[in-house]
């Protein structure tokens, strides 16, 4: 059994070998392009782009050498999954610094953002996002539904969702919905994975609140994200739809003030009640 397995490590470290050249490469190629990176430099944000994607390509790389120990040696490989997870964080932080991380907000508080990267079309822009909600699904499979890490998977996908809606020219939206435009279907499938990804963060919040944090940060997010969900029906002008998000934002609101009511109440009773008072 010993000679098998050193037979299955052998074979495992060669099937690897030319992955882990790429990625020392790769990242020897991000290094000297986040050097490169200046403020008011015209190309800032395409070089930032630039370099998500060859964070992805890390990330899959990694969740490849994950699927080989397993496949080869039975086991998972933490350090690549780790790795995989931390350069999903590096792409979004990249995203973020590209597109925003304004969320419950009029575009015209980001709308400068879009025009930064004029040239980086709506499709390629709708791409790199869906690769980059791939990469995150890969990591979160390979980590398993009982990995510690869940709650800050939950904030990478509410991350990515803030992104990709910040990816939506709101100004043209409208118009392009029209199924007669090029690129509709596209269009229309982005815009409803954004629509999606919006309301899983808030119910994720959501979540994270009741079952985790019991924190008013967390549910001030959740209700933020049906915010932006709200103002995106609004503009598509379904009326139905934004009155149903405007109850659901009302009733979160009002159990959020209840619950903190009753967490300043309950402190207030345990300060009052401490030895020596």
């Amino acid at each position: 059994m010993a000679k098998i397995n050193k037979v299955a490590k052998k074979k495992y470290f060669e099937q690897i070998s030319p992955y882990k050249k790429i990625i020392a490469d790769l990242h020897s190629k991000r290094n000297r392009m986040e050097g490169a990176l200046k403020k008011d430099d015209p190309g800032e944000s395409h070089k930032r782009l630039a370099i998500v994607e060859d964070n992805l390509t890390i990330v899959s790389y990694n969740i490849v050498m994950n699927s080989l120990s397993i496949s080869f040696l039975g086991i998972r490989n933490e350090s690549a999954i780790n790795e995989a997870k931390r350069f999903c964080s590096l792409a979004i932080i990249q995203l973020e610094k590209v597109f925003t991380t304004l969320l419950d907000v009029p575009f015209g508080d980001y709308e400068e953002s879009l025009k930064a990267v004029a040239s980086f079309s709506e499709f390629k822009r709708y791409t790199l996002i869906k690769k980059t909600g791939l990469a995150l699904s890969l990591v979160e499979e390979s980590l398993g539904e009982k990995t510690r890490w869940k709650w800050a998977m939950v904030e990478l996908d509410a991350r990515l969702a803030v992104v990709a809606k910040n990816c939506l020219n709101l100004k043209t939206l409208v118009r392009g919905m029209d199924p007669r435009n090029e690129g509709y279907r596209e269009r229309i499938e982005f815009f409803n994975l954004t629509r999606r990804m919006l309301k899983n963060s808030a119910d994720s919040y959501r979540k994270k609140y009741e079952l985790s944090t019991k924190r008013m940060d967390d549910f001030r997010m959740a209700i933020s994200f049906l915010g932006a969900l709200l103002r995106l029906s609004l503009l598509m002008s379904r009326h139905n739809e934004a009155g149903e998000l405007k109850k659901k934002i009302d009733i979160w609101t009002k159990r959020m003030e209840s619950d903190y009511k009753n967490q300043e109440d309950a402190s207030r009773h345990s300060r009052q009640n401490r030895p020596g008072k």
